[in-house]
């Protein structure tokens, strides 16, 4: 009975080969679209400065940036795997400009390159730039509204060195990322963002901050944030910070005023949460850049005693006091002073006090202030900006505004589970900064290559 098993195939090396890389690469792959818009002749422009005239020639940087493009749209973190795998896949090649003979360079090139050229010409903060101009141009960034938002990125620091707080550094720590913290201790975005003495330290990456924030299980992070169009959730900015509050606020500043001084983009509207509702953001939003604050007021006034809260007593904004429940005056200045106050209120907080004799004689006392003379109010200097936010958060508008914020928490699920950046390999603010200059860029393009399509080809007449 005849076999119908197929010819055995022996290896045999032909002396010629007829093969086209550009027609293994499929026409839907994903770096085919993305290479459309990967432009890099100004970047090389603005590299040349940092490469020496004598010497033997250096790897092609723009072969470092296509390879580095690759492995953050791709999700592939090790830079030696990267090699491998531009080594082995065709469509990598193609997109590198290797074709199939072109050698791959060792993956301590990149590592010499970031510390190096890189970071001198802040190179890759450029290279998110020049990915954002494209955004705009293709029409993807309307301008109106943006949402910010920060997440926690685990940081290349384990918790079995760390060390006390109160300690402080070792007298021996060294290495990069310790250089790069005493750098940056001035800095509000690391070392001067909050007074408080952190409860641990890593002392191979002292920026970093121990945080419980997820609620469970401590760890050292580092806050990505994200500044975004919520017109198709592009990244317009991007900021590396310790993992604090008070830094995610700052680096929200830092990104408004930077867009618009770098793209002329000026929002009408800021989308955030209520870690962006304190009475000192909301009052820079609306009296000093003019933008309408979509973001709740963050706000401690209410009580859970069962006594009057704040909201109870209304405000006289003619002139400038409070009435209470009972109808009666809460007034600043009770008595005149000889020499008039300028100097900030402490906690930058007015108080509005209710006169003894009224309260003495109030039937309402003991759901108002039972164990104090008299009722006192507290008013930030900065309630004008609060009680606008208030208002706009009662508007149609506000409401499509929390569905919009979404945008920018799929865009940190998306970083996280598809781009695979749940944790840093790179230590020390500037390599927290490089990885997310990086991952902001990779989206940005993931995005252009989704949102327009191939260009149909010419046909031949």
């Amino acid at each position: 009975m005849k076999s119908m098993m197929g010819e055995r195939r022996v290896r045999q090396d032909a002396l010629f080969y007829g093969f086209s890389l550009e027609d293994h690469v499929p026409a839907g792959h994903l770096l085919r679209a993305i290479d459309r818009f990967v432009e890099l002749d100004g970047l090389r422009r603005e590299l040349a400065p940092f490469y020496s005239e004598k010497g033997r020639p250096s790897i092609d940087p723009e072969l470092l940036i296509r390879m580095l493009v690759v492995g953050y749209c791709l999700g592939i973190r090790s830079e030696r795997r990267l090699c491998e795998e531009v080594h082995l896949n065709l469509a990598y090649r193609w997109f590198c400009g290797l074709g199939l003979n072109g050698e791959v360079p060792d993956h301590s090139t990149f590592s010499k390159n970031r510390h190096g050229r890189f970071r001198d010409s802040d190179l890759l903060r450029r290279l998110f730039e020049t990915v954002l101009q494209r955004c705009i141009d293709e029409g993807l960034v309307g301008g109106e509204g943006f949402a910010v938002d920060a997440s926690l990125i685990h940081a290349d620091a384990g918790d079995r060195n760390r060390i006390e707080g109160s300690a402080g550094l070792p007298p021996g720590a060294a290495g990069r990322a310790v250089t790069e913290y005493l750098a940056a201790l001035d800095d509000a975005a690391f070392g001067a963002a909050s007074e408080v003495t952190p409860k641990f330290i890593a002392p191979s990456d002292p920026a970093t901050r121990w945080t419980a924030a997820h609620r469970g299980p401590a760890f050292f992070a580092y806050s990505a944030n994200y500044l975004i169009d919520v017109d198709n959730a592009i990244v317009v900015d991007v900021e590396a910070t310790t993992a604090i509050r008070q830094a995610e606020t700052l680096a929200a500043r830092r990104m408004v005023e930077r867009t618009l001084a770098h793209f002329d983009l000026y929002p009408e509207r800021l989308i955030g949460d209520s870690a962006y509702g304190s009475a000192e953001m909301l009052n820079w939003l609306v009296h000093e850049r003019g933008i309408e604050p979509h973001i709740p007021v963050y706000d401690k006034s209410q009580r859970s005693d069962g006594t009057f809260s704040r909201d109870d007593f209304f405000y006289d904004y003619v002139n400038d006091t409070y009435r209470c429940p009972a109808g009666k005056t809460l007034q600043r200045d009770r008595r005149r002073f000889t020499v008039p106050r300028t100097s900030a209120p402490h906690g930058n907080a007015l108080r509005y006090r209710a006169s003894k004799r009224d309260c003495d004689a109030c039937p309402l006392k003991p759901s108002c202030c039972p164990n104090t003379p008299a009722r006192n109010v507290p008013r930030s200097i900065h309630e004008g900006a609060r009680d606008l936010a208030r208002d706009i958060a009662r508007t149609d508008p506000y409401k499509a505004s929390r569905r919009q914020r979404k945008k920018v928490e799929m865009l940190f699920a998306h970083l996280k589970r598809i781009l695979k950046l749940d944790r840093l390999r790179l230590r020390g603010p500037n390599g927290a900064r490089d990885e997310f200059h990086l991952a902001a860029a990779a989206q940005n393009l993931r995005k252009l290559a989704k949102l327009i399509a191939v260009p149909a080809p010419a046909s031949a007449t």
